[in-house]
């Protein structure tokens, strides 16, 4: 299937690893020119390396702070002009590992963890939106995708949950407010997903039980692990990269403020 990317400019948060980096390689393969962002310069260089040898378009890295609102405006401008336009935000950036650091109980919460784990998922995402949404309207068409997560749906990670709930919240009011220009803004949630540091993950565990990365995570994802999910496995960044990608595709104008859960059916919970 023809997406319709090829010639369009992204900008994609978060891409020197995880998930965000998947995304990035999926819009490029569908002929998506990019700039990518990440805190750290030696590791955003390294997947821009990767990505322009295994893709066509050329990836530009931009390393930036989300918590800076004038080096995101910066950034933001100089994606634009370096790319000729901008058509494409993805907002996956988190604090490093990707994990909330204000879990809970409540009496063990220090607030400027809590603060700083808002200010870089949250409110990263609203000040590179903010920045992004002149150059999306100057282009006339534009994509928005939020990288969430399932911890907005399930009660007990304090601020991974607040956080998340809260890009769900802004997903929904930007696609009302911008629908109409011709932007379109969706909000991924995924569950526990195949990175280089899950993987990482599995291969100690592996090693400490004796055993292979692929048996270890079959008896993760065993009926009645408590982990299982209905297909048995977990999730690959790679996967929520082709559902990014069709997000921000010509073929997903129907879809407009919308959550969608890439977690492999983890859930029985019924949402209508």
């Amino acid at each position: 299937m023809d997406l319709g990317l090829t010639g369009k400019r992204g900008l994609v948060i978060g891409a020197s690893r995880g998930i965000g980096k998947a995304i990035a390689l999926a819009l490029a393969r569908e002929g998506v020119e990019l700039a990518i962002v990440a805190r750290t310069e030696g590791e955003l260089n390294h997947a821009a390396l990767e990505m322009n040898i295994v893709a066509g378009p050329r990836i530009v890295p931009m390393p930036c702070d989300v918590t800076d609102r004038a080096a995101v405006e910066a950034t933001v401008d100089a994606a634009a002009k370096e790319l000729g336009g901008l058509h494409i935000l993805v907002n996956s950036g988190s604090l490093p590992g990707g994990s909330a650091t204000a879990t809970g109980p409540i009496d063990s919460i220090v607030d400027e963890d809590f603060l700083a784990d808002f200010n870089v998922k949250y409110m990263g995402a609203l000040r590179c939106a903010r920045a992004a949404i002149p150059h999306l309207r100057d282009a006339g068409w534009g994509r928005i995708v939020n990288i969430s997560g399932l911890n907005a749906r399930i009660a007990g990670n304090m601020s991974g949950g607040a956080r998340n709930a809260s890009l769900v919240h802004f997903t929904r009011t930007l696609a009302m407010q911008l629908g109409r220009d011709g932007i379109t803004v969706n909000c991924i949630h995924p569950g526990i997903t195949r990175t280089e540091r899950t993987a990482a993950v599995l291969r100690a565990r592996a090693q400490r039980k004796g055993m292979t990365p692929d048996d270890v995570e079959a008896a993760d994802y065993a009926p009645g692990s408590g982990r299982g999910n209905s297909i048995g496995r977990m999730v690959d960044a790679v996967e929520i990269g082709h559902i990014a990608a069709f997000l921000c595709s010509n073929k997903a104008w129907a879809i407009n403020g919308e959550v969608i859960a890439a977690d492999g059916g983890g859930t029985s919970a019924v949402y209508y």
